[in-house]
């Protein structure tokens, strides 16, 4: 006989989801500073790698220089949009 489902039962759901989320919080507490940092690179490394691929799909680039400029054009409106309510010109 197999375990029941948590998905079934939302409270087991919700058990699962907060023990999942409990661990996490656990070992990034149990990490040194170095050790954070290396995996926010890591996290950030594998972003960018996803922005290429989608660039690469969406718009049917193939060369390297193509992509990462278009990925580069994407994070700067990213941060054009990010920043327009904190920043206004100098009149």
């Amino acid at each position: 006989m197999s375990a029941p489902n948590p998905h079934d039962d939302p409270a087991a759901l919700k058990e699962l989801q907060d023990a999942i989320y409990r661990d996490k919080v656990l070992r990034a507490r149990a990490m040194s500073n170095e050790a954070r940092f290396d995996e926010a690179l890591e996290l950030t490394n594998g972003v960018f790698e996803r922005m290429a691929e989608g660039v690469m799909w969406q718009l049917g680039l193939s060369e390297p220089v193509e992509i990462w400029n278009e990925v580069r054009r994407r994070m700067d409106r990213l941060a054009r949009a990010r920043d327009h309510q904190f920043y206004s010109a100098v009149s």
